[in-house]
């Protein structure tokens, strides 16, 4: 069903839409709950990421929607997805990484809540516009918190040129 949402989205309002949609974390929720996950997990970001990743694969180079990285593992290996994507519609690659390796990096020392980084799914348009939904969890009380990021590739390397070091 995540997919089938999403391909609706895309299709009425564009893949940027559906960015925008799911970096906002009350519509995020909201989406997890009409999905069928329980509304007061942790779990409700790693299902819908999840969801999404496999619901979108048959149409994304169709409607210009991309979804890498996940839960444990397989967030390490966003870089690898984001580049294989890349190759398969001619897109930079590298600000696509850069971005999801600083976003992560903010979130998990950067903030220095003491919520480890454990999800991470980064999702991007062939415009270059990119959302991150990632959670972390604080092992000494077990709570979890999900962060959410919308940008555009622009926005990144124009950071980077000004000097804004990794």
């Amino acid at each position: 069903m995540a997919g089938a949402v999403a391909e609706a989205i895309c299709q009425e309002f564009g893949p940027e839409e559906l960015l925008g949609r799911l970096s906002e974390p009350a519509w995020f929720q909201a989406f997890g709950c009409v999905l069928g996950f329980d509304w007061h997990s942790s779990g409700v970001t790693t299902t819908v990421c999840g969801a999404l990743k496999e619901g979108t694969r048959p149409f994304s180079k169709e409607a210009g929607l991309f979804v890498a990285g996940g839960k444990g593992g397989r967030s390490r290996k966003t870089p690898h997805e984001i580049e294989e994507a890349c190759l398969a519609t001619g897109l930079d690659a590298t600000p696509l990484v850069y971005a999801s390796r600083m976003s992560a990096k903010v979130d998990s020392a950067a903030l220095q809540d003491g919520y480890q980084i454990y999800q991470h799914c980064f999702l991007f348009t062939k415009s270059g516009r990119w959302a991150v939904v990632q959670q972390g969890m604080n092992d000494s009380n077990g709570y979890a918190r999900r962060y959410h990021w919308l940008a555009d590739v622009a926005e990144v390397t124009g950071a980077a040129r000004a000097g804004v070091d990794a």
